[in-house]
């Protein structure tokens, strides 16, 4: 099979698609309508009801989902990316795994609180659909693109996901927001009168999916069906993987910046992940906002909508900022100042309390969001060695990812349960990240020979 040719414009532009696909559900399932939607349901004047049923907090309850199905995904990457390299069909499972989240999000149409822990189930496979497909996604960068190219390609990837993530948001805004617009008033009363709101934020959730489905078909078309495979002993696919990943580690100890780089990722993404995925759930139950009559009242739906779109706009930006950055300055030294800017924004939201505060900080988060992202990728991309195994060197990359952020999501649960106050989780992310600029410091600019 010939070699698919890098730097085609028409594959580049079909493999940024599937961020504009997939990213609906970054941006709804997780950080807009979903935490809204499971906290309405969840908590009812101050009175938990996942912890009057279950003796768990609701937000933990939530984070621990989260961390389940990250776990699933890291156990799970050597194998899939053995598989796929045995085949050469890193396409297919990034199909199943497109189509897992999709159908899981069109599923939780049926979640209600009387079905608590089949919506936790879905929002859990969706994590996983979602996590999984980017392990394949992610594969393909080093194929379609010169390394020249990866820092510029990335960015492309996420500011198509940050756009067509909040065109579809506001599609769900006007459906949670105005329901009689598009007649989900009548649908409820004709449902035998249920909530025409929680109906309209379980029709986003439906919405997610298939726009998911539908717009992943352009990079389906476009992106080769087969790529080389590397082996073809097929008896071995199933474990082939594990050893890879075993390879991977062992040929780490013979580098230095790219060991460094990795141990300082899995720490600040931990911070940044944990932030993506519950900043919602903090703000819903911290934040205070004035009413009408000037009373401090918990901020409310719109007030928290607002944040989440001015962190994707501003996210879209701060990917080009930081892509700016990183040819002036080099990648490394992007992200030091990137992983600086959240320790000050760790440090604004344990005194944070009120939603014109939360404004700035959610401008901040949304301006090296995007930008550590992109960035954290292609610097990975640029820093494996000469191979053509990459998807063995990304699922390492993944692996770290994904234990990052179940540990990351997992103590934001552990530490909200055991202290019973959300704001001590702030420390634990902040910390997340004073550690990993400490260790994003001892990352060589250039790779050098491992001491014995």
């Amino acid at each position: 099979m010939p070699a698919m040719e890098q730097g085609d414009p028409r594959i580049i532009r079909a493999w940024t698609m599937y961020d504009w696909a997939n990213s609906a559900y970054s941006l709804t399932i997780t950080s807009a309508i979903f935490p809204i939607y499971y906290a309405a349901i969840t908590i009812v004047d101050g009175f938990d009801k996942v912890a009057d049923r279950f003796g768990i907090p609701a937000d933990s309850m939530q984070s621990y989902a989260l961390s389940l199905g990250f776990l699933i995904v890291a156990l799970i990457a050597p194998l899939l990316s053995g598989i796929a390299d045995s085949k050469g069909n890193k396409l297919a499972y990034l199909k199943g795994f497109c189509y897992l989240g999709a159908a899981s999000c069109m599923g939780l149409f049926f979640f209600t609180f009387d079905h608590l822990l089949f919506g936790l189930l879905l929002f859990m496979l969706a994590c996983v659909g979602f996590s999984g497909s980017l392990i394949f996604y992610d594969a393909f960068l080093p194929e379609i693109a010169v390394p020249a190219d990866h820092d510029k390609v990335s960015a492309r990837g996420y500011i198509m996901g940050y756009i067509g993530s909040v065109l579809l948001l506001i599609i769900n805004l006007i459906m949670v927001q105005a329901p009689q617009v598009m007649g989900i008033d009548r649908l409820a009363l004709w449902l035998g009168g249920v909530d025409a709101g929680g109906l309209a934020a379980r029709l986003s959730f439906l919405s997610v999916g298939v726009w998911w489905a539908l717009w992943a078909q352009i990079p389906f078309a476009a992106l080769p069906k087969r790529t080389r495979a590397l082996r073809k002993d097929d008896m071995n696919a199933w474990v082939r993987g594990y050893r890879e990943l075993r390879k991977v580690w062992w040929q780490l100890a013979g580098t230095v910046r790219l060991k460094r780089y990795l141990a300082a990722f899995f720490v600040f993404n931990m911070g940044i992940q944990t932030v993506m995925y519950l900043a919602v759930a903090f703000a819903t139950r911290e934040i205070r906002q004035l009413d009408g009559s000037g009373n401090a009242v918990p901020i409310g739906a719109d007030a928290l909508i607002i944040s989440i779109l001015v962190i994707q706009l501003v996210a879209a930006v701060g990917a080009w900022v930081f892509t700016r950055l990183s040819t002036r300055f080099g990648n490394l030294k992007a992200l030091r100042i990137g992983v600086a800017v959240w320790v000050g924004i760790c440090i604004g939201a344990y005194f944070t309390h009120w939603a014109s505060e939360f404004y700035v900080l959610a401008a901040f988060v949304g301006l090296v969001m995007g930008g550590c992202q992109s960035l954290s990728r292609s610097t990975y991309a640029k820093f494996l060695p000469e191979t053509e195994d990459h998807a063995s060197y990304f699922s390492f990359y993944d692996v770290s990812y994904y234990l990052g952020t179940v540990l990351g999501t997992l103590a934001y649960g552990l530490v909200n349960q055991i202290t019973g106050d959300l704001r001590n989780t702030v420390i634990a992310i902040g910390t997340f990240f004073v550690v990993g600029s400490i260790l994003l410091l001892r990352v060589p600019d250039r790779e050098r020979p491992a001491v014995a």
